[in-house]
């Protein structure tokens, strides 16, 4: 059923005639990318739906497998051009709004051995931050720099203050990000040096010799997903002003563990990984390989030996070894352990087993077997594969994989610690240096403290690292925000406060709704679009087999109807709708991708239905398709003409005209650079190129501003940005916001604020009053925002309600609540406030039900006033 030919009629019936002409005055199929790209990896054949493993990759590189990642430091020097020559937006502020207390992927912490109070802690994709209280709680000290993903941090024995970090996470997911080389500070995180090895991808473990500050060694990984010669074992001897080479095995191999004998500092020991996995074709990924093995130096790095099975160890191309980690005692060197990780046909990636040395790695012996490990692993542990000893008892080991297993008898046998207030994945772990059964430990959660080595955990609720692909708003309470996380699922907060956030469903997390007619009506999805209705407590699937049966994006977009809450839209390949709030589902759409030879690819990866319209529908592919109908999806045309032949992140509406519709993009240049944001005020018919002076970065989310549409806001994998003038010049978006991937942003119209969010570093939110009304020229002050005073939410409530307002500037606060009678009952708010929104909470209990009031005085006068109801 057509819902909105009657709501439309007329509309159409005019639009009817210019339809017919524009769908059948051009082809179906526009002209054809491939014949001008002959080198293209793909090619028009196409195959089943697979495992996205690669998507941040595969959005980036698509369509050569190729993405040149030093255009992100070539793209953060035109973001700090820009911020050199603007000053109009200066004075609106980015405000964090949580989660703190979910966290994110923690990858590496290190103790100031001099100072343990000071402790360091690598967000995966959210740069570095430092703790003055033993990490109970943390600031960021590394936002200013090229990048914010993180492989390891090392800090000079001789001079703590001497901090090492290496850019680019080892792990190599789907969701990772390479790094920029290896950054110093000289003062303990307040400036930051960038000191080489730009190419190496991302870092697996850093070293710094105890009595040399200047001397640094380095493990590199290397590129995810092709091979590249910059990978092995670097060491630097003066303070990274030259970098040398000291073992090599081949360009897919790189050195992913690093440790040193602390009683002689020429003694090392390196654990090389062979991994790659092709964007070409996922069947070619191998994360093991025949040089996986530990390799040995004893004179400095000069001359290196593998250690393999006339040690002990195991042979790595009979037992397809993959990651290996590594550990030392520091009270006697001759033991160490190994956790050697392998490829299993039948359960995938497990732990092969754990070795020990007691002999300084001449001889070693295998403790435990893959059988120990089996009930504890997700058939991933190349995700993993790091392994730990005390500093003060040798027997005692940790292993780190999905779940924490700890040793007493010397790696014989495990236990799981207790995973009470304990996130899974574990990736990093440190030991006090004065206390070793205090232990900060890292995971896809955040961090957790334990007083009493590992037997309990506290979690720390000061990190806002969280992974958000996508972002909800709550159209009857702006302050309650929802999202999808990487590893952390769908979260929301209740009230607004950044450290009360909560998971609503679990898994990975991507899109969500809020039904705008009740709110406690929410649509969510985890990986693959596996759509859920969460209604009061109740969870129903949404999707039908035969939806599950077509290709579907790891991010699978789904949309609601702006006017009718009942009707959805999904993506597979094909655009999929409901007009009874997900009881019953109908394509709309034939295949709208290329159906390009590659498997991860051919779903659709962005719909928008017109604010002005919902007869007019957009939507874009992964495969660089863009399709519109104006006839409520009964026909479509393809609309990509000369647009690039990129990954399409996002479609954006104007939200009064629906023939005005913006276009995204993702790539980072390769061969032929290509512009990333794109307007059509004629449906489609013929594209602008907006992107002007806009930093060269891939773009994954737009927005326009509902109250002024010549205002346009970019969301990049490098920040904020906006245009007062539809495109033709942007300018950096505020102050405080980082310089990270900005997956999502939406504006709320109830408090008129932009909400982004990141991939690293939680949600932030900026007051547009404070952008929009200034004047773009650059020596211009802002011009005042008006005060507000929203109606309080919920109403009619019992017992508690919430009062917002909002100030143009600091000012004296006045909120007060009067009955029928104009007697005061409360102050809700009084005093000095700041710029901003404000928010004051009434707990009416105890008073009677009925009718009341509250008024906003600002500097001693009267702003606005409204009624609420308080019910029995």
């Amino acid at each position: 059923m057509r819902k909105y030919r009657t709501i439309f009629l007329t509309f159409i019936a005019g639009l009817a005639v210019i339809s017919t002409l524009y769908f059948f005055s051009g082809q179906l199929e526009s002209r054809s990318r491939e014949k001008r790209h002959p080198s293209l990896i793909y090619t028009t054949q196409k195959t089943s739906h697979s495992y996205p493993s690669e998507w941040a990759w595969l959005k980036r590189s698509f369509p050569y497998g190729r993405a040149d990642y030093n255009a992100i430091p070539q793209a953060l020097k035109e973001t700090r051009q820009l911020r050199a020559v603007r000053k109009s937006t200066a004075f609106a502020q980015w405000e964090p709004a949580g989660p703190s207390n979910i966290g994110g992927r923690v990858v590496d912490i290190e103790f100031n051995p001099s100072d343990p109070k000071i402790v360091y802690a690598a967000a995966a994709t959210g740069g570095v931050f430092k703790s003055y209280d033993t990490g109970k709680t943390w600031q960021p000290v590394f936002d200013e720099q090229a990048v914010l993903t993180v492989g390891d941090i090392a800090l000079a024995p001789s001079d703590p203050d001497m901090v090492y970090v290496g850019t680019g996470e080892a792990n190599g997911g789907h969701n990772n990000f390479p790094g920029f080389g290896i950054y110093k500070s000289a003062d303990g995180g307040k400036t930051w040096t960038h000191i080489g090895l730009d190419s190496t991808a991302s870092i697996g473990r850093m070293l710094v010799d105890p009595d040399n500050e200047q001397k640094v060694w380095v493990a590199a990984v290397g590129s995810y997903f092709e091979k590249n010669p910059q990978r092995g074992v670097y060491v630097s001897e003066d303070g990274g002003q030259s970098w040398q080479k000291s073992l090599y095995v081949s360009d897919s191999t790189g050195a992913i563990d690093l440790v040193m004998n602390p009683n002689d500092h020429n003694i090392l020991f390196a654990a090389m990984w062979e991994r790659i996995r092709p964007a070409v074709s996922r069947s070619q990924t191998h994360l093991y390989g025949n040089t996986s093995a530990i390799w040995r130096t004893s004179d400095g790095g000069k001359t290196w030996q593998q250690l393999g099975t006339a040690n002990g160890l195991p042979d790595p191309q009979a037992e397809q070894i993959g990651r290996i980690g590594l550990a030392i005692y520091p009270q006697n060197p001759d033991i160490l352990y190994a956790l050697y990780t392998n490829y299993d046909p039948n359960n995938g990636y497990v732990i092969y087993g754990l070795y020990k040395s007691t002999d300084g790695g001449d001889n070693w012996t295998k403790t435990a077997a893959s059988s120990t490990f089996s009930s504890y692993v997700g058939g991933f542990s190349w995700y993993f594969g790091q392994v730990r000893v005390s500093p003060s008892n040798p027997d005692r080991v940790y292993v780190m994989d999905v779940r924490l297993l700890r040793s007493d008898d010397g790696g014989s046998n495990f236990s799981q610690l207790s995973y009470e207030n304990l996130h899974v994945d574990h990736h990093a772990m440190a030991f006090h240096p004065q206390n070793p059964d205090y232990i900060i430990e890292g995971n896809d959660g955040g961090i957790n403290i334990s007083q009493d080595g590992g037997d309990t955990w506290t979690k720390v609720a000061d990190l806002p690292v969280t992974q958000f692909y996508e972002i909800g708003l709550d159209a009857s309470r702006s302050v309650r925000l929802y999202g999808g996380t990487q590893d952390n699922g769908t979260l929301r907060t209740p009230n607004g406060d950044m450290d009360q956030w909560e998971r609503i469903l679990g898994g990975d997390g991507f899109y969500v709704l809020v039904d705008p007619t009740d709110p406690e009506i929410v649509y969510a999805e985890y990986q693959w679009g596996e759509l859920y209705k969460i209604a009061f407590g109740s969870y129903t699937p949404l999707i039908t087999t035969e939806m599950k049966n077509e290709p579907r994006n790891w991010s699978t977009p789904v949309e609601m109807d702006p006017l009718d809450n009942t009707i959805l839209y999904y993506g597979t390949n094909r655009l999929w709708r409901t007009e009874d709030a997900g009881k019953s589902w109908q394509p709309i759409s034939p295949d709208l991708t290329r159906g390009l030879d590659d498997s991860r690819l051919g779903t659709i990866t962005t719909i928008s239905v017109a604010p002005s319209n919902p007869e007019v529908i957009y939507a874009g592919t992964d495969d660089g398709k863009v399709w519109v109908s104006a006839d409520y999806g009964d026909s479509w045309q393809d609309i990509t003409g000369d647009l690039p032949f990129r990954w399409v992140t996002r479609i954006k509406v104007d939200p009064q005209r629906d023939s005005t519709v913006y276009v995204t993009f993702s790539g980072l240049r390769w061969r032929d650079p290509q512009p990333h944001v794109f307007r059509s005020d004629d449906m489609g018919q013929s594209w602008q190129d907006i992107s002007a002076n806009l930093p060269d970065a891939p773009v994954n989310a737009f927005a326009v501003d509902p109250k002024n549409t010549d205002i346009l806001y970019v969301g990049s994998d490098i920040g904020a940005f906006v245009s007062f003038d539809r495109g033709a010049s942007w300018q950096i978006l505020g102050e405080g916001l980082p310089a990270v991937v900005v997956n999502d942003m939406k504006v709320n119209p109830d408090s008129y604020e932009l909400i982004v969010g990141t991939h690293g570093r939680s949600i932030y939110k900026i007051d547009l009053y404070d952008v929009t009304t200034m004047d773009a020229a650059p020596d211009r002050k802002p011009i005042a925002g008006s005060f507000i005073l929203r109606q309080n939410y919920p109403n009619p409530f019992n017992p508690s309600t919430t009062v917002r307002y909002r100030l143009s500037g600091t000012a004296s606060v006045e909120l007060n609540v009067y009955d029928l009678l104009g007697q005061k009952i409360t102050t809700l708010a009084s005093g000095k406030k700041g710029q901003g929104w404000h928010e004051a909470r009434w707990n009416a209990r105890g008073q009677a039900a009925g009718i009341y009031f509250y008024r906003l005085l600002v500097n001693g006068k009267y702003i606005d006033s409204k009624k609420m109801v308080l019910l029995q």
